[in-house]
């Protein structure tokens, strides 16, 4: 018989939690590959052209209209899903959280070890002097937002076109080739080189919750398809 996440859960000794978009759909925030993602809206220009490092630098003001209006929820707050993985922490459960979500929800909930793949919309950097700027610098800015020594200010959210953090990826890798569990939820695991993570888990159980299949359903000791508070939640 098939072990219950609970019983999961309350046996691993070292955790990871590997999360993509479905996380925080419960939040209120879109994911992107789903019917009514964000990939799915039609735009003049592709988001996924937008959101390059090829646009942010030729078409600036346009990649910032966008942003602001599509990447920016700062109203959003943790879900159950969140909450529940903070409060296991809290309880003194050793969990990793590996995010491929920029909207620091796992850190508003408490988490205290998240490693944010693809960085955070809630760090900001200027070009020329290294000043930084959170968040809600970036939503009140016009145009295109600039530092006080006039340089441009960049999202620290990786582009498309861009590598990932190298010290971001071998905390992560690291977790993982550690953990005894690993839980992957709300995520497609079609983002390369992220979904690659999974290849370094080396533990006995690997838990998939999602609301659909995935290419690594048939690799899981245990699938739960559904919505990922809901099911942590009842832990």
């Amino acid at each position: 018989m098939k072990p219950t996440l609970s019983q999961i859960v309350s046996e691993s000794s070292r955790l990871v939690f590997f999360g993509g978009a479905g996380v925080s759909t419960e939040s209120g925030i879109p994911d992107f590959r789903s019917e009514d993602g964000l990939y799915r809206m039609k735009y003049d220009v592709p988001p996924e052209v937008i959101l390059s490092s090829d646009y942010f630098f030729s078409h600036t003001e346009e990649f910032y209209r966008f942003y602001r209006d599509k990447m920016l929820p700062l109203w959003a707050e943790p879900n159950a899903a969140h909450k529940k993985l903070a409060e296991l922490e809290a309880e003194g459960k050793h969990i990793d959280i590996v995010t491929q979500n920029i909207d620091g929800l796992h850190q508003k909930a408490g988490s205290k070890r998240v490693f944010e793949l693809h960085g955070s919309i809630h760090r900001n950097h200027c070009l020329r002097c290294g000043a930084l700027y959170d968040a809600t610098y970036i939503a009140q800015s016009k145009g295109i937002p600039r530092c006080s020594c006039g340089g441009l200010i960049k999202p620290d959210v990786v582009l498309y076109g861009e590598p990932l953090d190298g010290e971001t990826v071998e905390g992560a890798l690291d977790a993982i080739s550690s953990a005894d569990t690993v839980i992957v939820a709300g995520t497609s695991l079609t983002v390369y080189p992220a979904a690659g993570f999974l290849n370094a888990f080396r533990g006995r159980h690997l838990v998939l919750i999602n609301r659909d299949a995935t290419p690594i359903d048939g690799r899981c000791e245990l699938v739960l398809h559904g919505k990922v508070g809901e099911i942590l939640s009842a832990l």
